[in-house]
This record gives C-alpha cells, structure tokens and sequence, in this order.
C-alpha cells in the first residue's frame, strides 16, 4: 500500500474501520463495510452525498479516472480531524448499505443438494 493510502487509513480511522482495497488501477475507500471514495494517482475522491455537498462546497468536483461519469469531491482537509469526523459520519448515513453478494451458481447445482 503506498504512503498516501496509509495516509488516508490512519487520518480517516478516527471515524471507524477504514478499508482501502485495489480495484482497476485505482483504490476503493470503505468505511466499515461502505463504499465512500476512491483514490487515484495519490488523490482522495468522496462520493457526493448531501452532508459533503454541504461540507465540501468550497471545494474542487472532478471526476477521478478518465472516462468516468462520476463527479467527485476531491478531498485535501486531512488536517481538520472535526471535520473529517463529522464529514464520514454523515457519508455513512446517507450512503446506501451494501448490497449481499449474490449467491454462488456452483453452489446452487444438482451435485451439491442433498438426495432424500
């Protein structure tokens, strides 16, 4: 993991289990269990939601791969642990729960039921 996503871990943990997992060239950000962000060439993207609507207002949308329809907040406040605190926990009430895995197919054939 680089020094930017362990960054981002340890500033991010005050506001609960922060997991950061590889995906497609980029990192997805997790607060316990919810999708909140990526990160991208050493940059941290929060989804919108209303509460870093609000909080993050003053700060710069992009979106964070090219090709993306996705316009992000881009988030350099790593020093203002109030807000960051604030700012996850309103993220996390607003995002939506993740949605279980769907059922393995192999699991679900012939071989595996029981014969009665």
């Amino acid at each position: 993991m680089s020094a930017f996503n362990e960054y981002v871990r340890e500033r991010f943990s005050a506001a609960g289990d922060i997991v950061i997992r590889p995906m497609m060239g980029g990192y997805l950000v997790y607060l316990n269990g919810k999708l909140i962000g990526d990160i991208c060439d050493s940059e941290l993207f929060l989804k919108r939601t209303p509460t870093s609507d609000r909080l993050l207002a003053d700060g710069e949308l992009r979106c964070p791969y090219e090709g993306s329809r996705t316009l992000m907040h881009v988030f350099d406040r790593f020093e203002d642990a109030e807000l960051i605190v604030e700012l996850l926990a309103g993220m996390y009430a607003e995002l939506p729960e993740r949605k279980p895995k769907k059922p393995n197919h192999k699991e679900n054939t012939g071989r595996n039921q029981a014969v009665g």
